[in-house]
């Protein structure tokens, strides 16, 4: 299989929805995206209820992406927020990772408690200290994970100072770099065109963020390799679910919403229950 880092050397954008669990995961790979983005702010929303503000552990996005790789083989790139704390903790968050099946991983460079991209009030680490993460990251790394490195610089220092910053992880070996939050077309080209032919840069795709949604199709035409929808899955999950629970509420019964859900048959054909029975039936004596 063509790692991420290979993929992204090579033409075209790949388009990676955001997932939170194995059966968001498996869906994604159904419809045959070629990669998926573990978002943390999902986990934060589906499991928890929590909002994006760092308040998701560590184990708990390695517990969730181990869950997904029990039912999914798509490349997936895994939102490693800070890196969990210092570089000695981007180590152990790198080998931990890398030993669970990330294909890639993002690291930021916000002080915790981080927040969305796409919330005020962010605070940074220095450059330097970013810089030296990103070192311990890659001396961690054994194998072909890619690293995605992100600057949150343009809402706190200004879009030329986020740029000075990303320059600085560049050099310093990140695999592809993520300027988030760019809040116009203009500093979206800015930000490809600087980087064309030295190392690919990704976007990411807000519904209602600070950024301009563009297709796939527009933003590889603009330069870009990878672009991520991470929160839209969840947020159309909420919608249906909201009507879902609303005329469940006021019918009490499921039948108005029979034509836009799975029936029991369904579900077991969508996750493959004959298959499991089948396959544990090999093994009876």
């Amino acid at each position: 299989m063509v790692s991420l880092k290979q993929r992204f050397a090579q033409p075209g954008i790949v388009v990676a929805p955001g997932i939170y669990d194995g059966l968001s995961a498996m869906l994604v790979e159904q419809a045959g995206f070629e990669a998926a983005y573990l978002s943390g702010a999902s986990i934060c929303y589906t499991r928890f209820g929590f909002p994006d503000i760092g308040l998701a552990t560590a184990s708990e996005v390695l517990d969730t992406l181990s869950a997904i790789r029990e039912r999914a083989t798509i490349p997936v790139i895994v939102d490693i927020d800070t890196g969990f704390g210092n570089a000695l903790n981007v180590q152990r968050t790198i080998r931990g990772f890398e030993r669970a099946g990330a294909s890639a991983v993002q690291l930021e460079d916000q002080s915790m408690p981080k927040r969305c991209g796409h919330l005020k009030d962010k605070t940074l680490v220095s450059k330097s200290e970013m810089v030296g993460k990103i070192k311990a990251a890659l001396d961690a790394r054994q194998g072909d994970m890619a690293l995605v490195c992100r600057t949150d610089a343009i809402a706190v220092e200004g879009f030329d100072r986020a740029l000075e910053r990303a320059d600085a992880y560049a050099e310093a070996g990140a695999d592809m770099i993520f300027v988030e939050a760019p809040p116009s077309h203009e500093h979206l080209v800015q930000v490809a065109q600087r980087y064309a032919g030295k190392v690919p840069v990704m976007a990411n795709m807000v519904e209602g963020g600070k950024t301009p949604i563009y297709s796939g199709e527009e933003l590889e035409k603009i330069g870009y390799k990878l672009v991520i929808f991470p929160g839209g899955t969840v947020r159309a999950l909420a919608f249906a679910l909201q009507e879902y629970f609303d005329s469940l509420k006021a019918n009490g019964t499921t039948t108005p919403w029979r034509n836009r859900m799975l029936d029991f048959a369904g579900i077991n054909r969508l996750i493959d229950t004959d298959g499991f029975l089948a396959r544990g039936k090999g093994f009876e004596g």
